[in-house]
């Protein structure tokens, strides 16, 4: 252990003593609990601690991961454990302060879980259908912390992988253990970390960039987010290492632009780490030195391909790069990069903290560790839960997610974001592994699982997908740009029943030359939702499009209008999306 770390840890432990000391309330607020009304919720803790003259520590934190329960108020009270409350209403914060602080007798009916203590009839956190399967890395400290206080993060463990980096390894040790942990990225390809920070490290130049992307903007996927609300030190923590490993001298995280709560937390935890000399010249009294900023982009889906974030970074519009050269050679302002996704990131301080082994123990022989999923649509418990690779599917959905939330049968799953693909009920057996869903053709990408019960229709969901697909191409490359335009056309038909003889294989012709002619993954996989859902429900298209069968789709939430509309009305997407209309797209007189 290094002398400046030594001294850090004993100032966090301190803290953390005496904040154990007196009872403590967190608020789960962020993006989740924001949008159920947590603001509100805290504001009510301030004012019943003050009228009912109570002494209690109030902490801001990001989400647990069970959104279907925010907003979620955590009380802690010393040597009597924590009871967490679901689904609070503003109107009962006084009351449950009084009695759980005042009096001691927290009140079961609003209860949702307990932990470190016993409630008769309350199940304990880790019991939650939710929780049940769970093992957290990556989200270790949801809930738990208050982002950006470096002494709450230390005392959890934080900051020591990268002591025991700086005061015991060289980079190139770093690096193998990052190898040997089987770790591969979690933004959607799926590519070895370890061979990918191996070609940077290759890199003699002396400048070098660690390149974050936290653009998400897969619908269904909210883990990056949740990540950055809730513990963006562990993703400092690991650019820094990811740094070290590589001999970077420069880290920068992508952030889409109106992400408040990220932003806001990542950019107070970034300024706490240079204030303690975590950041900067000569780390932890080291000969390593490492700088940190925050980058803002616009709303623009395809900026979450790495060449087409650079651009949006120097202040260029989001379009991807012809390659080679690659980024390990020439990335942001001409300096060799490398990027990886916020998820990714966050598992390199606990795999260098605890062993390469530890962490390829998890997981199956080729998708090593967890993975967090996002479970969204018709389900039950919607939020985040973190698995090992190799547990199956229906256990995500039926079990941890609790199924449709009406007791309707599942139909099937959107997994993999806008550019993914469909699993059946059929399949739900399969076991989370990026490889066996890949060959299924619907990749796990960035975690999102839409669900979708026995109401769905195929024909309407891809038809979505390729709306949002066509308004998010960045129309660099003809066939991705006048591919979507077609594909769109073409599922518009189907939508209202008057499909073409040959709109499949025209479909078919055309997602082909797209996923040979466009320069990204955008146009290469434009076409998989597509063929994804007519391999799965390949009658169910017949029938919509053709006539075979009794089905009309009217309603249902898509763009009103897609990028030829919205360009000249300056609509946006997420302006234009209504929970309900009718459907009624112009058509082109031709194909």
């Amino acid at each position: 252990m290094t002398e400046d770390f030594q001294k850090l840890a004993l100032r966090s432990k301190a803290a953390w003593d005496l904040l154990s000391q007196k009872p403590w309330i967190r608020v789960g607020t962020g993006l989740f609990g924001e949008a159920s009304g947590s603001l509100q919720i805290i504001d009510e803790v301030y004012t019943a601690i003050k009228t009912n003259a109570l002494e209690a520590t109030v902490s801001e934190v990001g989400t647990s991961g069970l959104c279907y329960a925010e907003p979620l108020l955590d009380i802690q009270i010393p040597n009597r454990g924590r009871v967490i409350y679901g689904n609070v209403d503003p109107s009962n914060v006084e009351y449950i302060i009084k009695e759980h602080l005042a009096k001691g007798s927290p009140p079961k009916k609003f209860a949702l879980a307990t932990i470190d203590c016993h409630l008769e009839g309350i199940p304990k956190f880790k019991d939650l259908p939710m929780m049940k399967g769970q093992i957290r890395i990556a989200l270790r400290n949801a809930g738990e912390i208050e982002p950006g206080d470096i002494d709450q993060y230390i005392a959890n463990n934080g900051f020591v992988g990268l002591d025991r980096a700086l005061s015991e390894m060289d980079p190139s040790e770093v690096l193998g253990i990052i190898k040997s942990s089987g770790l591969r990225g979690r933004g959607g390809a799926a590519f070895s970390t370890g061979t990918k920070w191996g070609f940077l490290a290759g890199n003699t130049a002396p400048k070098k960039y660690i390149l974050c992307n936290g653009e998400e903007g897969d619908p269904g996927a909210f883990n990056d987010k949740a990540i950055l609300e809730t513990d963006p030190l562990s993703l400092i923590e690991g650019c820094i290492l990811a740094g070290y490993a590589t001999n970077a001298t420069n880290g920068v995280v992508f952030i889409r632009h109106g992400h408040d709560a990220p932003i806001d937390r990542t950019n107070k935890a970034i300024d706490a780490c240079y204030a303690d000399g975590l950041l900067g010249k000569n780390i932890l009294g080291s000969e390593f030195s490492f700088d940190m900023e925050i980058v803002l982009v616009g709303e623009s889906y395809v900026a979450g391909e790495e060449t087409a974030l650079m651009e949006a970074v120097e202040g260029k519009r989001s379009m991807p790069r012809f390659r080679p050269p690659f980024p390990a050679a020439y990335g942001v302002w001409g300096f060799p990069s490398n990027i990886n996704n916020i998820k990714t990131i966050s598992y390199a301080p606990e795999i260098v903290r605890n062993g390469a082994e530890w962490f390829s123990s998890i997981g199956t022989d080729k998708s090593k560790g967890t993975a967090i999923a996002c479970l969204s649509g018709h389900i039950k418990f919607s939020g985040l839960v973190e698995v090992p690779f190799g547990t199956s599917i229906r256990k995500i959905v039926e079990q941890m997610g609790g199924g449709d939330p009406n007791s309707k049968s599942i139909k099937f799953l959107q997994t993999g974001g806008p550019l993914g693909g469909v699993l059946t009920n059929d399949q739900f057996d399969m076991l989370l592994d990026f490889d066996e869903m890949a060959a299924a053709g619907a990749m796990f990408g960035s975690g999102g699982l839409i669900v979708c019960n026995q109401e769905t229709s195929s024909v309407d969901l891809t038809r979505v997908l390729i709306a949002f697909d066509q308004m998010e191409s960045c129309g660099k490359c003809f066939p991705c740009r006048l591919g979507t335009s077609h594909l769109l056309d073409i599922l518009d038909r189907a939508c209202l029943g008057k499909s073409l003889s040959g709109d499949l294989q025209l479909m078919e012709r055309v997602g082909q030359n797209m996923k040979v002619g466009s320069l990204c993954g955008h146009g290469q996989l434009g076409y998989n939702p597509v063929a994804s859902a007519l391999k799965a429900f390949s009658s169910e298209f017949n029938q919509q499009m053709f006539g075979e069968g009794d089905i009309e789709i009217k309603k249902f939430v898509a763009p009103l209008h897609t990028r030829r509309g919205s360009q000249t009305l300056g609509e946006t997407p997420t302006s234009i999306v209504k929970e309900d209309f009718t459907f009624e797209p112009k058509l082109e007189a031709s194909q």
